[in-house]
């Protein structure tokens, strides 16, 4: 019994590794969320509209390229410290 338990356990584990792991994956993938969900879907409620659930994955990259420009620049200019005028 203890066997068969095991070997689920495994199994579901390599399964779950194999769905997780795709060629080709975009790296944005594995970013984790830089956003308020609740706080961007309130601001568009206010201006009287509704919010795709994909739009908020698309505003996050936007925000990781954004930084990315920022911290080249920044290190461009030979600094440590990310500034306004980076972005």
């Amino acid at each position: 019994m203890a066997k068969k338990k095991a070997a689920k356990k495994t199994a579901k584990k390599a399964a779950a590794k194999k769905t997780t792991k795709k060629k080709g994956a975009k790296k944005t993938a594995t970013q984790e969320p830089l956003i308020v969900a609740s706080k961007v879907k309130a601001y568009v409620k206010s201006k009287g509209l509704m919010t795709a659930s994909d739009s908020l994955e698309a505003i996050n990259k936007k925000i990781y390229a954004l930084l990315d420009e920022g911290t080249e620049r920044t290190t461009a200019n030979r600094r440590s410290t990310l500034k306004p005028q980076d972005l």
